[in-house]
Parts: structure tokens; sequence; C-alpha cells
């Protein structure tokens, strides 16, 4: 039963660090095109994303679907006291799909296209920052009776998380468009990640010493003499990140950027994974406390197996056919 709740338990982490990154750099794009004047560089950085974006998605749907199925406990715990974010994030993504197809066709009223597709962008990625925070800093678990006047998601920490999120999926957009775009638009790609990796240093650098005392559990845990040696490959690894990352800028590297932020993610996934392991609902539930029965695991894990090639073999497919340069906008 333990084996079948981790494996679950890993394979929901997979799939959401996969919509983070793949659905973290089409937002980030998103953010950016509000920095993006010319109209004409604006429909390329929209057409770099076009082909992929709804497919991104996916490991949101794989995600949230999976973690209903394995864990109806968490599921049923978390949303209740984290409704109004999620319901942010729903409707905004929504909404920034149908500017995808409005915008395309759209002549006088493009510009309020762009700004509804911006909006839709941001909005998704500060509620994605404040789920976030809301998951490192734990829960307080109130009668439901009172979660009419309760939210837990309204916190200081949360927001800085928000902050943090915004950065990293825009430095995550603009590194795309390093790899996707040319000329005028890939300097200004270039530009703008310059900047973003000294804001985002310095959020990681908050974050890291802020997380440890929202509770005790994880200071005890982050500074035990036994684990630090283990723990500090880490923080050390993001460090070395960052500057390879800041070398290929100033190298004008195209690949190196992006894969470079996306080993910084990583590294602060891992981080808030050993943060608040074992629990599924931090400092309340652990994910063995919040499975289904072992039958229901075992044949929801039959389909795991059978889907999940299928979801990467599509995923990777469709980045390979739409691989090279965007020079012109799509339009169809």
């Amino acid at each position: 039963m333990e084996f079948l709740a981790l494996s679950w338990g890993l394979i929901i982490a997979f799939g959401v660090i996969l919509y983070v990154l793949l659905g973290g750099f089409d937002l980030g794009i998103g953010i950016l095109s509000i920095l993006i004047r010319d109209p004409h560089q604006k429909d390329i950085a929209v057409s770099t994303i076009l082909p992929v974006w709804d497919g991104n998605q996916t490991w949101l749907v794989f995600g949230g679907a999976a973690l209903y199925g394995a864990f109806p406990l968490a599921f049923s715990t978390i949303l209740p006291l984290m409704y109004i974010p999620i319901l942010v994030m729903v409707i905004s993504l929504l909404f920034r799909g149908i500017t995808f197809e409005f915008r395309l066709k759209a002549e006088r009223s493009k510009a309020a296209w762009d700004i509804a597709y911006f909006a839709g962008s941001i909005f998704a990625v500060i509620a994605q920052g404040l789920i976030l925070g809301t998951f490192i800093k734990g829960f307080t678990l109130l009668d439901l009776s009172n979660l009419h006047v309760f939210y837990p998601w309204l916190n200081s920490f949360g927001f800085m998380c928000s902050i943090g999120l915004v950065l990293g999926y825009s430095l995550l957009g603009s590194n795309y468009l390093i790899i996707k775009t040319t000329g005028k638009l890939q300097e200004l790609s270039y530009k703008i990640s310059s900047c973003l990796q000294y804001l985002i240093l310095l959020c990681f650098i908050a974050v890291s010493i802020w997380s440890p005392y929202l509770d005790p559990a994880i200071k005890a845990r982050w500074f035990n003499p036994d684990y630090m040696p283990f723990l500090a490959i880490l923080p050390l690894t993001t460090v070395g990140l960052f500057i390879y990352h800041w070398y290929s800028l100033r190298k004008r590297h195209e690949i190196a950027p992006f894969w470079c932020a996306i080993g910084m993610f990583l590294t602060c996934y891992i981080g808030f994974i050993i943060s608040i392991y074992p629990y599924i609902v931090p400092r309340h539930i652990t994910y063995l406390e919040a499975a289904s029965g072992k039958s229901s695991l075992q044949f929801m894990l039959v389909g795991a197996v059978i889907m999940l090639p299928v979801l990467l073999f599509y995923t990777f497919h469709s980045y390979r056919i739409f691989r090279g340069k965007v020079t012109e906008p799509i339009k169809y």
C-alpha cells in the first residue's frame, strides 16, 4: 500500500513539474507580451507557442485528475480552502485560450485582446503562486462552517511566491523566445532575460531565508546537521546554474539559458517537496492517510502506465514537429 501511494505521489509530482516547465514558458510569454510594442513582433511571440500551448495544459488536467482519484481526502480538503485562487487560475486559463483565437482574427479590437491575453496570463500565474506559497506555509484547518470567512491563501509569503513565479515564468518565456526568434525580438528577449535573472536571484534568496521560519518542522529539517551536507547540494546547484545562465546570456548562447532556467526550477521544486514531505496537506494529512484504497490505486496505475507514455510521446513529437525558428506570424 505504501509503495502504491508513493508511486502515485511521484506520478502527480511529475505531472505538476511538467506543467510548470511547459506551461510556464507559454504563460511567461503572455506576461512579456505587454513589453513587446511592435505588433508584428508580438504576433511572432504568440506564434511561437500557438502549436503547443494547449498540449501543455494537458499536464495540469492530468495532475488534477490524478489527485482526485489517488488522494480524494487531500482533494476534498484542499479544494474548499483554495477555492478562490483555483477558480481564478482556471477562469484565467480558459479566458487566455479564448484570446488566442480572437486576436488572430481581430483588427480594430486587437489591442483589447492583447490586454486580455496579458491579463489572463498574469492572473493565472499569481493564483498559482498563492497556491504554492500556502502549500509551503501550511494550512490551518477549520470547521467547514467557518470557511466562508477564512482565506488561508491571503498571506504575505504567498504573495512573495506569486512575484517569484511571475518572474520565473517570464524568464522561461524570454529564454524560449531567444531559441525561437531572430532579429530585434531575440535581442529584446536577451535584454529581458538579463534583467530578470537578477530579480529572480533576489527572490530565491528571500524565499530561501523566509521559508525555514514558516514552520518549526521545515527549519528542523533544513538545519539538521545530519542532512545539511546533502541539502546544501540544492542551493549550490542553483547558484551554479545562475552563474552559467549569466555567462550564456553574455556569450549570446541560444539554448543554454533556457535549460539553466529549467534546472533552477527543478532545484526549487525538489526543495519544495523536501519541505513538505510526507504531507500532501502540509502539516495535517500525509500522502498515506489521504490515499485511496489499494484496489483503486492499482486500477488507476494500469491506466497511468498506458497513458503516460502516450502523453510523453505526444509532447515530445509536437515539439519536434514545430521545432526551429518562427519568422512569420502563424495564421489559421
